[in-house]
């Protein structure tokens, strides 16, 4: 089910953009990277904490007109978590598609689709995969400080459907949470690119079918954004 709807939303993007072909949009590519903190917390209250590292991967924005843009992001990383007797190396991905709508000149609503997942493997006796996906709707805003410097700021609500696989075991859960960023961005003229730096942060719940067990994530840290624009 996750796989056919972030495939359905993909399909989605790529029809948007085809027929605008035809027509001048602005697009801007780039690349991202946020060195992350990671936390959990049990239901029992349990704290596991990760080693900080680097999550890394492609950005993208597509604008139709003054009103419309599609944004796509998307980041991997690897996070050592030092549990004795067995410390394990996990492998993030965090997915984000969302259609933007400009309300005015500063703030900007935005919905769509977001994906992630945590895996880890310990030789053949365990595979560890805990996967979501679900729709998140947020507001965005941007407030310019001098003529190319401004302040970018997001916060949006997420709600998530997915499974969680231990060795043989299998379970299903919702998720919510909150994703939130604060940037400050400068636009290189000459060089037709935006530089951001700022610190984003991503609160993360699971509620397990069946059960009264939920686990708690915290993700935060810094972010740093280089995007190239042009017109087609």
């Amino acid at each position: 089910m996750k796989k056919i709807l972030l495939l359905a939303f993909m399909v989605m993007f790529i029809g948007i953009i085809a027929p605008c072909k035809v027509y001048a949009v602005d697009i801007s590519v780039g690349a991202t990277t946020w060195y992350t903190w990671w936390e959990i917390e049990t239901h029992d209250g349990d704290k596991f904490n990760f080693d900080p590292g680097f999550m890394y991967g492609p950005t993208m924005s597509v604008e139709f007109n003054d009103d419309f843009n599609l944004t796509f992001l998307y980041l991997y990383g690897k996070f050592d978590l030092n549990y004795s007797p067995f410390p394990v190396t996990f492998k993030r991905r965090d997915l984000d598609i969302a259609l933007n709508y400009r309300l005015n000149g500063f703030f900007k609503l935005f919905g769509g689709i977001k994906y992630m997942s945590y895996t880890y493997s310990i030789a053949d006796w365990v595979d560890f995969d805990h996967s979501c996906i679900g729709p998140g709707l947020g507001l965005s805003a941007s407030f310019p400080m001098s003529e190319n410097l401004f302040i970018l700021a997001n916060i949006s609500y997420m709600y998530l459907w997915g499974d969680q696989e231990d060795g043989t075991d299998k379970i299903s859960f919702k998720g919510y949470g909150i994703n939130s960023s604060v940037l400050i961005a400068y636009y290189i003229v000459p060089a037709s690119t935006v530089i951001s730096l700022g610190g984003r942060s991503q609160y993360y719940v699971t509620d397990y079918d069946n059960s009264d067990v939920i686990g708690k994530y915290k993700f935060y840290g810094i972010t740093l954004t280089a995007t190239y624009n042009f017109s087609i």
